[in-house]
């Protein structure tokens, strides 16, 4: 008797479900690392990018820092310029026979994926400081504090709540883009796919489970993302206190925000 559609599905749930959850893993942690290093990659670049260059500084200083962005410039143009697939095969490949590192799979997929996201994240971690008041540079200048402790403990923190959005999509993208990493042999979603094809000669029923797993890993973070967003937000009602008022005097009462979810 021929199989009907459910019952394939049934039947390679069945058979590779265990294999589908450690694809579903091991996508969420390529994807979990990458984007948390493309982050610290970012804010660094982003850290070294504005930092101020005066008349009054060394040579030295001056020409190490132009240089050091120029090869910043570089990397961020050849990596978003580029698809992953292609830097995936030419890091994992590429390496191995021009200059005969032998590295695992997981490792050039963290690799891959991190140098990847850095580069977004360098252009978004811009963005997210340019938006920061300038008269908050320079009250920390006023008060003797030099660049490094200005963008750390004044900049970031609120850099960071600026791009906490982008760095949300990022995440679900790099998510979705980890699939193209079966290239090198890595066992994420869809590789598995790929291994139950082959096995059953069977297309549309594991690339359609696949599909089903990406939809429910991507609309879930999204919804935590959302979730985390609105509490950084604060509260939608709160009290503006004037000077010397207390909670039982004289407070402004706000209302909540209309269209708030």
């Amino acid at each position: 008797m021929e199989r009907g559609f459910w019952s394939w599905v049934l039947f390679i749930l069945q058979e590779y479900g265990v294999l589908f959850a450690k694809g579903a893993a091991t996508t969420l942690y390529i994807a979990i690392i990458g984007t948390v290093v493309g982050l610290f990659i970012g804010l660094i670049i982003g850290i070294i990018k504005t930092t101020p260059v005066d008349k009054t500084d060394s040579k030295l200083k001056r020409y190490s820092l132009k240089i050091v962005n120029i090869i910043l410039s570089i990397y961020i143009e050849v990596f978003r310029g580029t698809p992953m697939i292609v830097q995936a095969m030419i890091i994992y490949y590429g390496s191995a026979e021009t200059f005969n590192i032998d590295m695992s799979t997981t490792v050039a997929a963290l690799l891959i994926v991190s140098v990847n996201t850095g580069a977004y994240m360098s252009e978004i971690v811009r963005g997210g400081i340019s938006a920061v008041d300038r008269g908050q540079f320079e009250a920390a200048q006023a008060l003797g504090m030099n660049h490094w402790s200005t963008m750390v403990k004044i900049i970031l923190p609120q850099a960071i709540r600026n791009i906490l959005p982008a760095t949300g999509n990022e995440f679900v993208v790099n998510i979705k883009d980890t699939s193209v990493l079966n290239v090198i042999a890595l066992t994420e979603l869809f590789y598995v796919a790929k291994t139950v094809k082959g096995a059953l000669f069977r297309t549309y029923e594991p690339f359609l489970i696949v599909a089903a797993i990406y939809l429910i890993l991507t609309f879930t973070i999204t919804r935590i993302l959302r979730h985390v967003e609105k509490k950084m937000d604060g509260p939608d009602s709160y009290t503006i206190f004037s000077a010397g008022s207390t909670p039982h005097n004289a407070g402004i009462k706000i209302p909540p925000r209309k269209g708030g979810m």
